[in-house]
C-alpha cells in the first residue's frame, strides 16, 4: 500500500475526507461549490490529483469526476438563476455567501465580457461559485452557457490535475506558487480565449 503524501496547510485538513469518501468527495464537493455552496471543491481536486500522483488514486477518474462535478454544479446554479430569478437568489443567497453586492459585481462582469467570462470565472474565487447563477439570471441561452462552461471546466480541471499530479511529494513548494499566480493564469486563459474568438470572427468575415 502506498504511503499518503505529506500535505501542507488546508490540503492536509482535507486529506481525511478524501481518505474516507474517496472519489465521491471529489465530485460531491466540486458540485456543491459550483452552484454556490461554500465547499472546498478546488482544494479537494488538487488533493485528489496529488494522491493520484502518489499512486493512491486514478488520475483519469479524478479528472473526469472533477469535470463532471464542475459542469453539473454550474448547471444547477444556472437553473436556480433562470427559474428562481433574482428575488430568490437575493432571499437565500446570503446562506451561501452570495450577497446582493457580490451578485451586482458578478453581473457587471457578465455585462462587460459576455460568455467568455464564464471560462475565466472558473479560475476566480467568488465568480467560480456564482457564474452559473448569473448566467441563468441574465437569460443566457443554455447551450451557449453549456459550451463555455464545459470549456472552462476542462481548462480548470486540466490545470489543477496536471499541477497536482506533477507535484507529488513537492506540493509544499508548488501549491503556494500556483495559488499566488492563479490570477495571472486566469488573465492568460482569457487572452487566449479572446484571441481564438477574434481569429474565428476574422475568418468568418473573409
Amino acid at each position: 500500500m502506498t504511503v499518503p503524501p505529506v500535505l501542507p496547510g488546508v490540503l492536509a485538513d482535507l486529506a481525511p475526507i478524501l481518505d474516507h469518501y474517496g472519489y465521491a468527495a471529489i465530485i460531491g464537493l466540486i458540485t456543491l461549490e459550483d452552484f454556490g455552496v461554500p465547499a472546498p471543491g478546488e482544494t479537494v481536486l488538487i488533493v485528489g490529483a496529488i494522491y493520484a500522483g502518489a499512486g493512491r488514486m486514478n488520475l483519469v477518474l479524478v479528472a473526469l469526476l472533477g469535470f463532471a462535478g464542475a459542469v453539473l454544479g454550474d448547471n444547477i446554479g444556472y437553473l436556480v438563476g433562470r427559474l428562481g430569478g433574482r428575488r430568490l437568489v437575493e432571499k437565500f443567497g446570503r446562506y451561501v455567501l452570495l450577497t446582493p453586492e457580490r451578485l451586482d459585481k458578478a453581473e457587471s462582469f457578465f455585462a462587460r465580457y459576455g460568455g467568455g467570462i464564464i471560462v475565466v470565472a472558473r479560475f476566480v474565487e467568488g465568480l467560480r461559485q456564482a457564474n452559473g447563477i448569473i448566467a441563468g439570471l441574465t437569460g443566457m441561452h443554455w447551450l451557449r452557457f453549456l459550451a463555455y462552461n464545459a470549456l472552462g471546466a476542462a481548462l480548470w480541471v486540466g490545470t489543477w490535475v496536471t499541477l497536482g499530479d506533477l507535484a507529488g511529494t513537492h506540493i509544499d513548494t508548488i501549491y503556494p506558487l500556483a495559488a499566488r499566480y492563479q490570477t495571472y493564469l486566469a488573465i492568460a486563459v482569457g487572452v487566449l480565449i479572446l484571441a481564438v474568438i477574434v481569429r474565428a470572427v476574422l475568418r468568418r468575415k473573409r
